[in-house]
């Protein structure tokens, strides 16, 4: 019984119009491929840390800028008042942007938590946070309010926007409630720069972080070859 022959096939030549598309074919779903492979990439957040130290007192104030962009976020103020034999003090945490605030709850007045290190900061929580501490002290004794009374590092849990969107960051602050005022030590804060990721109070290392030292004038006179340096804190 004879075999069936096998026919060779034999190459195809294509015109140079036809061959110019398909290679155009190929590259452009090259790039769609690697393009669709980019977005699955997960997004993994940095956390931005400040290290500083700022004594808020006796009316003073301190702006806030979390992310360092020129734009004050929060407004850190204290009050004093005096007429002799009353004393009226307070610390508090103003936003400075719409949309910006403190964890807390209201009440006769919106107070600020004092939070803990290690906890979490996020879409989760509550921010209508003002008051801190205040203190009223006259004839007829002495008043603190507030879960900020003489406390130290603890964190407000804040809530800003960058660009018009939402980040979450803390600010650590020790309060001294003392016999005729209240004092606020503001030593350092951190944000989150993915938008709507929570942070942890207290947390200043992400897989990418960053932390910014204030520039020296060494740093500002080498000029940009030391920006590396200044970004973080060498």
């Amino acid at each position: 019984m004879n075999k069936p022959s096998r026919r060779s096939r034999s190459a195809v030549k294509l015109s140079p119009l036809t061959d110019q598309r398909l290679t155009s074919y190929a590259l452009a779903a090259r790039a769609a491929g690697v393009g669709i492979l980019a977005l699955a990439v997960p997004v993994e957040g940095k956390i931005v840390y400040t290290p500083t130290h700022h004594v808020i007192t006796h009316g003073a104030s301190y702006n806030l800028d979390l992310n360092r962009d020129g734009v004050t976020d929060f407004i850190l103020k204290d009050t004093f008042f005096t007429n002799c034999s009353t004393f009226a003090s307070s610390v508090a945490v103003n936003p400075a942007v719409k949309g910006n605030g403190a964890e807390g709850w209201t009440g006769f007045r919106p107070y600020a938590l004092a939070l803990k290190p290690g906890a979490k900061i996020g879409p989760a929580q509550y921010f209508p946070g003002r008051q801190m501490a205040s203190l009223d002290s006259g004839p007829g004794g002495k008043y603190y309010v507030g879960s900020w009374v003489n406390v130290k590092k603890r964190y407000l849990g804040l809530r800003f926007k960058i660009d018009g969107k939402t980040h979450y960051g803390w600010a650590r602050l020790s309060v001294e409630v003392g016999s005729h005022n209240v004092s606020a030590t503001l030593t350092g804060y951190a944000y989150e720069t993915v938008v709507n990721e929570p942070i942890i109070a207290g947390d200043t290392k992400g897989p990418d972080d960053v932390t910014l030292e204030p520039a020296s004038l060494g740093h500002l006179a080498a000029g940009a070859a030391a920006i590396p340096a200044w970004r973080s804190g060498k």
